[in-house]
């Protein structure tokens, strides 16, 4: 590396002088680091998500050389990749992802915030590189952030907080879509569009549930949410263990298991990075160090046989015995923890309760959740029950949907069919009816009625449009048959005289003479002529006027 070069990314004050052109990052404790971050890093779309995670990383690494007071042969940062992300809790391909912006110059032709340096054993072996961080100008907005954040918080989680923090210092109100606004997309088809407002809202409540945020609701400038952030995570104290009933006819518990959780993006657990992880990392922490974290799970056979459970409850909602054997052919069956759900969701399925029996206690578990989520949301029992009786005897009205329902689909039913509800936007609708005053809910008569208007407009503009058919002209009549006219058959043809009998013929075939067999073609013809001679006499004979008259 050139003496120019390390000098923008070595900025160093001299012993006994004094600069103030760059923010220094003091080198600290691990937990106690902070390190000056350029707003121009982490807003706009010009550097990805995993680019201000790492070099935030580096930036601390680099501070025991980038001090002023320090050694002029104190090493950069000489962390790897791999090291960088057990650090930062990341895969190596996010960590080079974000490597390589902070390598290139900035969008605005600035110079690189990262300057990598290669470097080799003398036998040839590649060591670990060289990074030296280049400090944030004083003339330049930047913002000090605690090195711990960027080790606890995801690359997008961290960029929201980033954020927040700028508007919290600047006093500035935010909301979730403004938020959203300042984040982007940087893969995919959406690439450099902004997060939309529902990702705005998830972020703030991760950042809440994680505690490194303090959500006042509504209780900021015009409504909006008092947004306290925390240089330290801050978490509430645990909820009571709920009280058990056992004295009842069901395990009963006062708090419903967890709402289906939101995955974010898919069918699984957002992993950052790449698709779901099968098998842990034996190698790598996010504290750094090198570690096997292998675990095994205890198997229901074998060495590890299940303690035994005392559940009371029948054997649909039981848990599988003690002792009973796993194999590949019951693996489809639950063998999950025993049913406990609360008086209010056995009230609620009270209309459909002899079916509960054909019911898995999976389905149970998500039909519970359910209706626990809306009765937590406002809507009321007696709402919920109506509902679910209205629907179920609709079912139970048809056939084929009764047979369906009695194999076993009825769960499915209910969680997809029975329990939604169907209306316009409006909560106090319930299937086109205002649930307090059952009148006709006026939404959903104004959609309708201007749904039948757009649909009546468009097929009258389509019969405009269609051109008018000409008449066509009348089709002449079919001219008369003539009347059929039978003609005789035919006589048939004269076979001639009758041949002699076998011994005569013998005897004038052997008397023949060619005059007579010549006479006999002109007065017989060839025909009789040769059932009479011959074709062996009269072939030898027979001339083009007689070729016709030759049988084939």
């Amino acid at each position: 590396m050139s003496a120019a070069l390390l000098a923008t990314a070595e900025p160093r004050r001299t012993r006994g002088g004094a600069s103030s052109a760059v923010r220094f990052n003091r080198p600290r404790r691990r937990a106690e680091q902070t390190v000056w971050i350029p707003n121009s890093l982490y807003r706009g779309n010009g550097y990805c998500d995993e680019a201000v995670a790492v070099y935030i990383k580096v930036a601390a690494l680099d501070a025991r050389r980038s001090w002023p007071a320090a050694r002029p042969d104190t090493d950069p940062c000489t962390a790897s990749v791999t090291e960088l992300a057990a650090a930062l809790g990341m895969s190596p391909s996010a960590v080079e992802r974000g490597l390589t912006p902070l390598n290139r110059p900035g969008p605005d032709g600035s110079e690189p915030w990262v300057r990598t340096k290669q470097r080799t054993h003398r036998g040839g072996d590649g060591r670990s590189a060289l990074r030296y961080a280049r400090l944030v100008p004083r003339d330049q907005g930047a913002l000090e952030v605690p090195v711990r954040v960027a080790e606890a918080l995801s690359p997008r989680r961290l960029r929201a907080w980033l954020h927040l923090a700028r508007a919290t210092a600047k006093s500035l109100p935010v909301t979730a879509a403004e938020l959203a606004g300042e984040l982007f997309h940087h893969t995919g088809k959406s690439a450099g569009k902004p997060l939309s407002e529902k990702t705005g809202r998830r972020l703030l409540e991760d950042l809440e549930a994680a505690g490194w945020l303090t959500l006042d609701h509504r209780a900021g400038h015009r409504g909006r949410h008092a947004v306290t952030v925390n240089t330290s995570p801050l978490h509430a104290a645990p909820a009571p263990e709920p009280v058990v009933d056992d004295g009842a006819l069901f395990p009963v518990s006062d708090l419903l298991g967890p709402t289906v959780a939101d995955n974010h993006d898919g069918v699984g657990p957002d992993d950052h990075d790449g698709s779901l992880a099968t098998r842990e990392d034996t190698c790598l922490t996010t504290d750094g160090r090198a570690d096997d974290l292998s675990i095994r799970r205890r198997r229901d056979s074998g060495s590890y046989p299940v303690a035994p459970v005392d559940n009371s409850a029948g054997d649909t909602f039981r848990a599988a015995p003690h002792g009973e054997k796993r194999s590949n052919s019951q693996a489809g069956t639950y063998r999950g923890p025993g049913l406990q759900l609360s008086p209010r969701v056995w009230q609620v399925l009270e209309p459909v309760r002899p079916e509960l029996p054909s019911i898995s206690p999976y389905l149970l578990r998500r039909i519970g959740q359910e209706i626990g989520r809306q009765l937590s949301a406002g809507v009321g029992m007696e709402r919920l029950t109506t509902r679910l009786l209205t629907r179920y005897s609709r079912l139970t009205a048809g056939g084929p949907a009764t047979e369906r329902a009695r194999r076993g689909e009825v769960g499915r039913w209910i969680l997809g069919a029975g329990l939604p509800r169907h209306g316009c936007r409006l909560d106090s609708c319930e299937d086109g009816t205002t649930w307090a005053t059952g009148e006709r809910c006026a939404l959903c008569a104004n959609i309708t009625a201007t749904a039948q208007a757009l649909a009546a407009a468009a097929a009258e503009e389509a019969r405009a449009q269609q051109p008018a058919m000409a008449e066509l002209p009348p089709e002449p009549s079919a001219p008369a048959q003539p009347p059929v006219t039978w003609l005789p058959w035919p006589p048939p043809p004269d076979p001639g005289p009758e041949p002699p009998a076998p011994r005569e013929q013998e005897q004038l075939r052997a008397a023949a003479t060619p005059a007579a067999v010549r006479q006999a073609l002109a007065d017989l013809g060839a025909p009789a002529a040769i059932r009479l001679y011959g074709r062996a006499l009269v072939l030898p004979h027979l001339t083009d006027q007689h070729d016709e008259g030759t049988p084939a």
